[in-house]
């Protein structure tokens, strides 16, 4: 599967972005698509996911509340609207296509084989 970021750029804090992975190729070979972001000097951290199969999706903590998380069956794509922007939030954004279904429970969210990434697209949060 190939995957196609985009939409990111720069905004002021409390502002919104919406990003967009758009997907091609074997794509029924994925049950679930997420979003990753990666700042400098940090570790990647995941941010979202959503499963294929009934569209439950799953949130970090430090988005959640602020992100949405949706797909367009049609098109193929899978979106992140993200809102209230906060400096902290700056980063690479990544969307990625996972082999396993992603979940979250009391003792930590599950999100594992994601093996399918897209490049990255750059998402600036400065006054």
């Amino acid at each position: 599967v190939q995957l196609q970021a985009s939409g990111g750029g720069l905004v002021q804090p409390g502002g919104s972005l919406r990003l967009s992975c758009a997907a091609s190729g074997f794509t029924s070979d994925y049950y679930a698509r997420g979003w990753f972001r990666q700042a400098p000097g940090k570790e990647r951290e995941w941010v979202s996911c959503i499963n294929n199969r009934d569209g439950s999706t799953y949130y970090s903590d430090s988005v959640k509340g602020r992100f949405t998380i949706s797909r367009d069956n049609a098109k193929n794509t899978v979106d992140l609207q993200m809102n209230r922007l906060e400096p902290e939030d700056t980063a690479v954004y990544y969307c990625a296509a996972s082999t396993s279904y992603c979940y979250c429970s009391g003792t930590g969210c599950y999100v594992r084989g994601f093996g399918a990434w897209g490049q990255g697209t750059q998402v600036t949060v400065s006054s």
